[in-house]
């Protein structure tokens, strides 16, 4: 069964760019030790686009939603209601993809 991919497309105006990169450094840790997840990484745009895409790789499409519903709901409360900062992105769309293909470098 290949792994799943998921990328969240982030619309993040200039100015909330350090806001989202700092959040995103304070929960480092909130979805390495989750079950079937594989890989992080968070893209920013470097022109003519204020689009970050966040990158995630899981083991199947089960572990992405046992995350979805668990600790990745707790790593966004972030404080009790009424608390809870305003969000740094204007948009989000979560686009979803099936591994068919991989290859890593050659070891010397």
């Amino acid at each position: 069964m290949p792994s799943v991919v998921k990328i969240n497309v982030l619309t993040v105006p200039a100015e909330q760019r350090e806001t989202l990169e700092k959040r995103f450094a304070a929960r480092a840790h909130a979805v390495e030790n989750s079950d079937g997840f594989e890989w992080f990484e968070l893209l920013r745009p470097v022109e003519g686009t204020d689009t970050y895409l966040v990158y995630t790789r899981w083991r199947d499409e089960e572990s992405f939603k046992a995350w979805m519903e668990g600790p990745m709901k707790s790593a966004h409360r972030g404080g009790t209601e009424g608390e809870r900062p305003k969000p740094a992105a204007s948009g989000s769309t979560l686009w979803s993809f099936e591994v068919v293909q991989q290859t890593a470098p050659k070891s010397e």
